[in-house]
């Protein structure tokens, strides 16, 4: 009764044992978003194990959630180590733990864990679902790592049993959870700016804030009480910092810091910017639709399914961004036929929780019979 209990999105009970190469260090967060949804995929299966990549400096320890759900740090000496820990820890995982083919498989997050699963799969012959999560044929998609990257994906993904974009099954989304979140501050009595900006976003170099930075600077020249307010944390913040003194944005643009609850700040701006040079999906941008906020964004995710205009505004120059970010400001009917009609969009694209699960299960049983002709 306790297995059954388990597998509430199908009928049929399943014994799969599942070795998930992640590099996401939430996943050993007890009680984060990305937690709690290891926990719900571990309901799909028989066992689930997750290899993180980490270091030792990151403290993090074996752990396990729910009641078949395990977490095995890779606690590298150096960042270049974490794949090739990750495979030893893989191959030791798939013996000691019997997987057997037809009843396993392995899924790894993006290129360096996919490049450990390829070598996993090698040595044991059990397929492996490499999941995509961002363009790598974005002609910004650059730097010498995404070089490296780029150099390794060809074969892995040539040798992938199965691939799962995100663009097209994205990660489920609570959007009643999103919907009915409380409003437990206003940003407009916190700061004192009668139009504010909001960015949640990862501070790293393709996110491309200062793009964000320079709009709000555009825009101030015409309407000096906006702001901007950035949600998130990265290696990006001392670049931004220093190109807000350049700009003379001081007391204009506001650093949140990550936020679990992000209700308030969705729910008590007046737009949403988006700049990033690429996106897997965009899971912000979906939030903040959901929470009725108007959306500006670069031509990235799933902003390429959405009309331009009636649902969003896509912009690729400052000036576009700013151009549109007045309009908002000046006519209060576009802000609301904006919001309302990504809002509509959204509801009715949005799988349901039981409905996304089932996918993810079907995705990983086909893939658990599957082997390709080089394995």
């Amino acid at each position: 009764m306790e297995r059954a209990g388990r597998r509430i999105y199908s009928n049929m009970e399943s014994d799969l044992k599942v070795l998930m190469i992640s590099s996401d260090r939430n996943v050993a967060t007890p009680g984060s978003p990305v937690s709690l949804r290891m926990e719900e995929y571990g309901k799909l299966v028989e066992e689930l194990h997750i290899v993180l990549l980490s270091d030792k400096s990151h403290g993090i320890k074996e752990v396990k959630l729910g009641e078949n759900v395990y977490i095995y740090p890779t606690n590298s000496a150096l960042n270049l180590l974490r794949p090739i820990d990750a495979v030893r820890i893989g191959k030791k995982l798939v013996f000691e733990k019997k997987f057997v083919r037809g009843k396993s498989l392995i899924t790894a997050q993006d290129m360096e864990c996919a490049w450990a699963g390829l070598k996993v799969k090698r040595k044991w012959r059990i397929p492996l679902e490499v999941q995509m999560h961002t363009d790598i044929s974005s002609p910004y998609f650059s730097g010498f790592q995404n070089k490296v990257r780029k150099f390794f994906a060809k074969n892995i993904l040539k040798n992938a049993d199965s691939v799962r974009d995100v663009r097209t099954l994205p990660i489920y989304v609570e959007k009643e959870k999103i919907e009915n979140a409380p409003v437990k501050f206003d940003l407009h009595t916190k700061y004192g700016w009668k139009f504010i900006m909001l960015t949640v976003s990862r501070l790293s170099p393709e996110k491309n804030l200062g793009l964000a930075l320079e709009v709000l600077s555009e825009v101030r020249k015409k309407y000096p009480e906006t702001g901007l307010v950035i949600v998130g944390s990265g290696p990006d913040e001392n670049r931004l910092k220093i190109l807000i003194k350049k700009l003379n944005l001081q007391g204009f643009v506001e650093f949140a810091g990550w936020q679990e609850e992000l209700g308030s700040f969705y729910k008590t701006s007046n737009a949403f910017i988006q700049t990033s040079a690429f996106e897997g999906y965009g899971l912000s941008l979906v939030e903040a639709g959901l929470s009725l906020l108007p959306v500006l964004t670069t031509a990235v995710g799933i902003a390429k399914e959405l009309q331009n205009g009636k649902d969003i505004y896509i912009c690729n120059t400052k000036e576009e961004f700013a151009q549109r970010i007045t309009e908002l400001i000046e006519d209060n009917s576009k802000r609301e036929n904006l919001k309302i009609n990504l809002k509509n969009y959204l509801e009715s694209k949005l799988l349901s929780k039981a409905d996304y699960m089932a996918q993810i299960k079907a995705n990983w049983e086909k893939t658990a019979n599957l082997l390709t002709s080089n394995s």
